[in-house]
């Protein structure tokens, strides 16, 4: 009798843990893990002068945490394996801007942008041959984005006459440019305005009229109701108090902000 009550005990432990949702975890644990790409300038950077992880959804991932009454692990993501971070629960949810892209909408539930962004480029001040937006798709130019990110398929179907080179990672995409061997790289707003302010080479060109303006916003797992339902709840709510609007001033994301 008492083996077959310990056997009960152990099925219902392990069913348990198996069918719980994320939201109970979250709470139940205390703990919130939270995928973060540690590159993104003014959303989840890290200093490399004073090591601290900052930008706005670092601000907001640490709010969204008070609220829940749990502490935050970060855990370190990209978005090459974002889809994989996820579906694999390495975090219970991603927060570092991440565009809205049909690929990503088959395979995670994305929430309700809170910022957008359109595409914008990175020359060289040297390269004499790109000056405005329409010098960039021409014959003999070399165009780098970087492997995992929407540029990529955004590129390959935009360009008709330059050359699209796919490279490993984000700071490749830069040494591609810096070096001569691109002519250009493709980035959004918080990336372009990194470039201008840290590398004294680097001049940002912007699309004459809008090009492709990408919603941006975190992605849980798919079939996560309440979790989704609590999050959605926490981005209305920063939209309306000033939460939301103060956290982009904070990190010079004002231009992209949706706080309405």
């Amino acid at each position: 009798m008492a083996r077959t009550f310990l056997i009960f005990l152990i099925v219902a432990t392990l069913t348990s843990t198996l069918f719980a949702d994320a939201l109970s975890t979250i709470l139940e644990t205390k703990k919130i893990r939270v995928c973060i790409w540690p590159e993104y300038y003014s959303i989840s950077y890290i200093n490399p002068r004073t090591q601290e992880l900052v930008g706005i959804d670092v601000d907001l991932a640490k709010e969204f945490a008070k609220e829940l009454g749990v502490r935050i692990e970060f855990k370190e993501s990209s978005f090459a394996t974002l889809i994989q971070d996820i579906t694999a629960q390495h975090c219970d949810i991603a927060m570092f801007a991440i565009g809205q892209t049909s690929e990503r909408k088959e395979h995670l539930s994305l929430t309700t942008p809170h910022l957008a962004s359109d595409v914008y480029a990175i020359s060289s001040k040297s390269n004499k041959r790109i000056q405005v937006w329409e010098d960039i798709d021409k014959e003999g130019v070399v165009v780098a984005v970087a492997k995992g990110t929407y540029h990529v398929a955004l590129m390959q179907k935009s360009l008709q006459k330059a050359k699209l080179l796919v490279v490993d990672s984000l700071h490749a995409r830069e040494q591609e440019v810096e070096a001569g061997r691109a002519d250009v790289f493709m980035t959004d707003y918080p990336f372009g305005i990194r470039m201008i302010e840290e590398r004294a080479w680097a001049k940002l060109i912007k699309p004459s009229t809008p090009f492709n303006i990408t919603p941006y916003g975190w992605a849980i797992a798919q079939n996560e109701p309440a979790l989704k339902a609590k999050v959605e709840a926490f981005i209305d709510a920063i939209k309306h108090d000033g939460r939301l609007l103060n956290a982009a001033k904070r990190h010079h994301l004002e231009p992209i902000v949706l706080s309405k």
